[in-house]
């Protein structure tokens, strides 16, 4: 298996490049043996996990480069909202492997070329509301990281230490943190008014802050941790997260960086 080399501090996009490639690596690594692994997520196995990032990188490329084709794909998808995900990740499946890795190095490709050339200040249509660029490449992160995390997990391979991992957590954090009130609108709440502090611990022993210095509520713990969290890919329980005061109690217990 290839060894993780060390991923230089950059700008998101060189993050999400540095993620993509080494999931590529670990997934080519294993094998088409592997490729129908059981990961983590019910249902979903290693090809499936692959086929929706696949997905997703070829919609992402389609709102910034053509967005009149992409209001079709939202109307489809609105008319089977929770189920066109799974059945644009399930057709791409089918494909077989060598043409969805073929297809997933292709689509990540051409999304980094278009992420690069639009113009940071511009909004992008989504399936929520429009988002700028700059919020686009941290959802790519961030949904590259968790889906990888699942993969690697059912492939049996760590990846707390491993570079690109490692790279893409400060913006997986980010990306948690500045979805606090989304999380409690997707669970029907109303978000508190209340600010949150949030001081996450990196591998290297960092701290990295979020949010006023002077917030009553707080949250403490190990970035991974957070990461985990936010991505619903761990139980609160099974943190080191520590909150101190309700609302930062609360929202630990409902935090979700993504939609579904």
């Amino acid at each position: 298996m290839t060894e993780p080399q060390s991923v230089p501090p950059g700008d998101p996009l060189t993050v999400l490049a540095a993620l993509g490639a080494r999931l590529d690596e670990l997934v080519d690594a294993a094998g088409p043996a592997r490729w129908n692994t059981d990961t983590p997520a019910a249902g979903w196995d290693v090809a499936m996990q692959i086929a929706h990032l696949t997905w997703t990188d070829e919609v992402s490329v389609l709102a910034i480069t053509d967005p009149e084709a992409f209001a079709t794909v939202v109307e489809v998808a609105n008319a089977d909202v929770s189920g066109f995900v799974d059945a644009g990740a399930d057709e791409i499946a089918s494909a077989g492997r060598d043409e969805v890795l073929a297809r997933w190095r292709r689509a990540r490709g051409e999304l980094a070329d278009a992420l690069a050339a639009v113009d940071p200040g511009d909004k992008l249509p989504w399936f929520g509301p429009p988002m700028r660029p700059g919020s686009m490449i941290a959802a790519r992160i961030m949904e590259t990281w968790a889906h990888g995390v699942d993969v690697a997990d059912g492939l049996g391979i760590v990846t707390g230490d491993d570079p690109a991992f490692v790279a893409a957590l400060p913006q997986v954090a980010k990306l948690g943190f500045k979805t606090r009130a989304f999380a409690y609108m997707m669970n029907g709440l109303e978000a508190p008014t209340s600010e949150v502090h949030v001081a996450l611990t990196t591998p290297g022993g960092a701290v990295l802050e979020f949010g006023s210095a002077g917030a009553d509520q707080r949250v403490s713990g190990p970035i991974l941790d957070f990461c985990l969290l936010v991505t619903q890919r761990t139980h609160l329980a099974d943190t080191g997260l520590q909150a101190s005061g309700d609302d930062a109690a609360e929202w630990l217990r409902i935090a979700q960086a993504f939609a579904g």
